[in-house]
């Protein structure tokens, strides 16, 4: 499926890992460092690709929401999204990552927030990437 693209990111990494990577207007820029946990050096003041994505998927999955609460004429006074990405051994060798996204939603009953989160997935650009590759789990609050 191609795109129509709006806008396209940039950014550029060397050493991997435990290099640096930056995006190409400068606002990001981090040093990486592989876990303690995964073997790595775990250096201090330092971050990780699955970090990065975390941070990534949190913020468009809480604007695809936002998007389709509109949509169903929802009037949420917030969306907060946390996500915990993990990295690991995939099934018949090398690495997967798996994905839960903890969603709280202000001012929407239950039944709302599981339909806004619901219909949030189907249309969030990371979802749409990681379905059938990433286990992605999602857990609705309303508060």
């Amino acid at each position: 499926m191609a795109i129509k693209a709006l806008y396209t990111a940039h950014a550029t990494s060397v050493g991997g890992r435990n290099g640096h990577t930056q995006s190409a207007d400068g606002l990001v820029s981090v040093d990486l460092s592989i876990p303690k946990a995964m073997g790595g050096p775990g250096k201090p003041h330092t971050t990780t690709p699955e970090d990065l994505f975390a941070a990534g998927y949190a913020a468009c999955f809480g604007s695809a929401c936002e998007f389709v609460s509109r949509q169903m004429k929802l009037h949420p006074k917030s969306i907060t999204v946390r996500s915990a990405v993990s990295i690991g051994e995939a099934p018949g060798g090398g690495f997967g990552l798996a994905a839960e996204l903890a969603v709280e939603i202000a001012g929407v009953s239950q039944a709302d927030a599981d339909r806004l989160v619901a219909a949030g997935h189907e249309v969030c650009p990371y979802s749409r990437a990681v379905r059938g590759n990433v286990d992605v789990t999602i857990k609705a609050t309303a508060v």
